[in-house]
């Protein structure tokens, strides 16, 4: 069925794809060749044009592809047409952000493209050289006129990028060595720049955090945004993000919109002539430790032996123990290779010192080395030396000099004094060698301590996951190229669903896009509604542009629901009730900007959105949830934190059911058109008092009689000497019938956690919620069993689990008190078909629409059993003469 257009359109506005915001560029605005004559590379100049025509993109290409000769052609040819267009008084300028240690690499080039380029550390220093430029007759103003600046410059906010044009970042993933703050906070310095670029030869297709960064710098996609529309957020462990599985394609798709990850230039299908990368050749050097423990754990038990260091401390540690025997492994390295020249990699300042003081066979001047605390032209002098072959050996820190620096000509053998778990370091560090140009094979000698196997299996996981995903990048701009028409044309093949039904006696089931499905039913043939919504986009169930959590926001979530509402609301009887489930939204600090967790009242925009689209409200029922287990999900509440600032924590997050009602036709009285009618027999007056009644517990603080007060501490103790596993179930139903007192619920909880840990009943579980105090109030659901869903059933037979399963005891309660023996049942977010089954076991009819595949085929299954089960009588049946013999 096709979608109205309003609909449909709504749909293909969802394709994320980065749109031009660049220049008109063809290739006869690129030179084909450099000053010296050598001719520019084909895949270079291609590049180039798809850039300049973008306005805000990513080349990340492998080392030794050209991106410091394509940053300087892609801000010429800006400069220059915009320069053309304002005129030489308005002349704009430019900005490469670069690594220390490069800025040789780009005056090199610079000067072979006849660009000019001057390297500052100030907007003192920006403005002279400005001026000068302007008013220099000499000066050829047709021209541009580039800025050259190290990261430190604007980092510690020496220069105003907002004056710029056009800015580009070279080698923007040494920003990671600055901490996950300054990342973060440096790339939206670039907001007000128009045209943007970034370039790096190795933004790890694992980290995506990164990568989004760059997509959030560039102007592409909000960081926040491009999370919750990729990201999954792992439930056992906050921040921890997981792209969905049905989204990888559109993942990389995307970013193939916007990035270039080119390997070779034969991912282009240009020629690889002079692009073969040298054999790489890593020996692994394990030299031994002393295992013996000395140290103290914090429960003050001894170490017998020291465990395999695991965490970056342990790993820090270890490097310190084994400095001495590192490095004399390094030293007798060299010793068997005197003609060759090495790059030593080190990551303390101790080893720093103790690689200068080696005095080897044909080394008898020492290691030269850079640090931290040079100055800057001394830095940059001793590498120009090695780069070009006057200094034989140098030792560095990956993170200082292991980003974009050329040290391939002359060198071709690298040691890593030690190992640690920076992937990313270690492997640019290996690329400052093995990049296209060099003339040997690679050697990488890489010593360890044998405390330090888990750290080198971790490097040796995280290089095979890169390798992986570098194939997956090169497939894809095979695939596509620079034509990225080509592939929003393969993301449009994801809209849309052709209907199919499945049914049976008193139930249907359609697999549908639910506002399609919802367009189909009859005005005012549904009795009840009982849907889960989707929490925003939370969750995706589904690889559809279709699916409601492929949304970017509450906003554009609720734009989607006021498609499906107006619908609900005209098939729904009069005077019936919508039972909406829904559950408010943690959103995480680092995420927003506001530095701590904080909640989104989803549930109360819920609320606003069915009444703004004509429901009544009549209240809601709240669901208790287990505030431990939410902690160890968002760790928002958790203890430690609220002993450092008790500001930081909330409270747990229940579930809520919204209880929305269509007016009836009479609005003189307030009956339905077909009321929900009760049977005294069936429905008991008692029965009503509780469901309509509502009762908040007090603290307590009242004059208690003494039978009553002996009774709290008979309980009491009896509590407090359970074992944990049974005092959960007892603890909230025998609650519920005490006189509610705070300060001696604590008490228990006290006691338990000051027991003997070595009694065997353990202390209050860091895991789960163990004093939960039962509720009086009915709409308060403290005891909804959170096991009794059908993933039950999914995992008994190996099925895929539902991501948010609604609880049977949840729907049940619903149907039986707003609905007839008969009525139909709807829930156009069937799921894994909770609801209809429910209905059917309940002697109501049941009806949904579902968009993933999977669960339709699976909620059929249920469906049926459901059909069967129903049909058997039972032993009250046969007694009460309901079945005929």
């Amino acid at each position: 069925m096709t979608a109205p257009t309003d609909y449909r359109a709504f749909l293909e506005a969802k394709i994320p794809m980065a749109q031009k915001a660049g220049l008109p560029c063809s290739l006869d605005d690129i030179p084909t060749h450099l000053l010296d004559g050598r001719p520019i590379k084909d895949h270079q100049r291609h590049i180039v044009r798809w850039a300049v025509e973008g306005g805000r993109r990513a080349l990340f290409e492998a080392f030794g592809l050209g991106k410091t000769l394509q940053q300087l052609l892609i801000l010429d040819i800006i400069l220059r047409q915009l320069t053309e267009s304002l005129g030489p008084a308005m002349a704009p300028i430019g900005l490469i952000v670069a690594p220390l240690g490069v800025r040789m690499e780009f005056m090199k080039d610079a000067a072979l493209l006849g660009i000019e380029v001057i390297f500052v550390q100030s907007d003192v220093e920006i403005t002279a050289a400005r001026d000068a430029w302007y008013w220099d007759t000499e000066t050829d103003h047709s021209k541009s006129l580039i800025f050259l600046t190290n990261f430190e410059s604007v980092r510690e906010g020496k220069i105003t990028v907002s004056r710029f044009a056009v800015a580009s970042l070279d080698e923007a993933s040494v920003l990671r060595s600055y901490g996950s703050k300054t990342y973060q906070e440096f790339l939206p310095l670039f907001a007000e720049v128009p045209y943007r670029f970034v370039a790096t030869a190795t933004p790890s297709p694992n980290r995506y955090k990164e990568l989004i960064h760059y997509a959030g710098y560039l102007g592409i996609m909000d960081t926040g945004q491009a999370l919750t529309r990729f990201f999954q957020r792992d439930p056992q462990q906050a921040n921890n993000l997981k792209l969905y599985p049905h989204k990888e394609d559109e993942f990389w798709l995307w970013l193939n919109s916007w990035a270039v990850f080119l390997q070779t230039p034969s991912d282009l299908g240009f020629s690889d002539e002079g692009y073969v990368l040298p054999p790489l050749t890593v020996n692994w050097h394990k030299v031994q430790a002393d295992i013996a423990g000395d140290s103290t754990e914090s429960n003050g038990q001894m170490r017998l032996v020291r465990d395999t260091a695991l965490g970056v401390v342990q790993a820090s540690r270890e490097k310190r123990r084994t400095l001495d025997s590192r490095v004399e492994r390094a030293a007798e390295i060299m010793a068997v290779a005197p003609d060759d020249h090495f790059v030593v990699w080190h990551d303390l300042e101790d080893e720093r010192r103790a690689i200068e003081a080696l005095r080897l066979p044909g080394r008898e001047d020492g290691i030269a080395s850079v640090y931290g605390s040079q100055d800057l032209d001394t830095r940059e002098k001793i590498i120009g030396d090695f780069a070009d072959g006057r200094i034989k050996d140098l030792a560095a820190k990956p993170v200082m000099l292991g980003s974009g620096t050329n040290l391939q000509r002359h060198c071709h053998r690298a040691i890593f004094a030690g190992i640690g778990h920076k992937f990313n370091d270690f492997i640019q560090a290996i690329y400052r060698l093995q990049r296209f140009g060099q003339l040997h094979g690679v050697i990488i000698d890489a010593i360890y301590a044998e405390t330090e196997e888990e750290v080198r299996r971790d490097l040796l996981e995280k290089w095979e996951r890169d390798t992986a995903l570098r194939a997956r990048m090169s497939e894809l701009i095979r695939s596509y190229g620079l034509q990225h028409d080509v592939a929003i044309g393969a993301l449009h093949r994801s809209i849309g669903v052709e209907r199919q039904e499945i049914s049976g006696e008193g139930w249907t089931l359609a697999l549908n896009d639910c506002v399609e499905e919802a367009r189909l039913l009859e005005e005012n043939s549904l009795d009840q509604i009982i849907t889960s919504i989707p929490f925003s986009n939370h969750y995706e169930y589904t690889p559809s542009y279709n699916d409601f959590g492929h949304t970017d926001s509450d906003e554009h979530f609720f734009a989607q629901m006021d498609f499906l509402t107006p619908e609900l609301l005209r098939a729904l009887k009069p005077g019936r009730l919508a039972c909406i489930h829904v559950k408010d939204r943690i959103l995480f600090g680092s995420v927003t900007g506001e530095g701590v967790p904080t909640v989104n009242p989803f549930h109360a925009k819920t609320l606003f959105h069915y009444q703004q689209h004509g429901f009544q409200y009549l209240g809601m029922i709240h669901v208790n949830t287990d505030v431990v287990r939410e902690n160890n999900q968002t760790y928002r509440l958790s203890y430690s934190e609220m002993l450092k600032d008790g500001t930081k924590m909330g409270v747990g997050s229940p579930e809520y059911v919204l209880l929305m009602r269509k007016p009836q036709t009479d609005r003189s009285r307030g009956y339905a058109d077909e009321p929900v009618t009760k049977v005294a027999d069936d429905y008991s007056l008692a029965r009503w008092q509780i469901d309509a009644h509502s009762f908040y517990r007090s603290s307590g603080d009242s004059l208690l009689l003494p039978a009553e007060l002996e009774t709290i501490r008979a309980r009491g103790n009896r509590f407090a000497a359970m074992d944990v596993g049974m005092l959960v179930k007892t603890f909230m139903t025998e609650s519920r019938g005490l006189i509610y007192d705070h300060e001696a619920l604590i008490s228990v909880g006290e006691e338990i956690e000051a027991r003997d840990p070595n009694d065997g009943r353990g202390h209050l579980p860091r895991t789960f919620m163990s004093l939960a105090p039962g509720s009086t109030d009915p709409n308060t659901w403290d005891d909804v069993v959170r096991m009794r869903t059908l993933n039950a059933e999914q995992v008994q037979k190996g099925r895929e689990k539902h991501v948010c399963p609604l609880q049977f005891d949840i729907v049940d309660r619903l149907i039986d008190r707003f609905s007839n023996k008969g009525d139909l049942i709807y829930d156009p977010f069937c799921g894994l078909g909770t609801v209809p089954m429910r209905a059917i076991l309940k002697g109501r009819r049941g009806r949904g629409s579902e968009l993933n595949p999977d669960y339709w085929r699976h909620s059929a299954t249920y469906l049926g059993e459901a059909e069967a089960q129903r049909a058997v009588p039972t032993l009250f049946d046969l007694l009460d003469g309901r079945v005929a013999a």
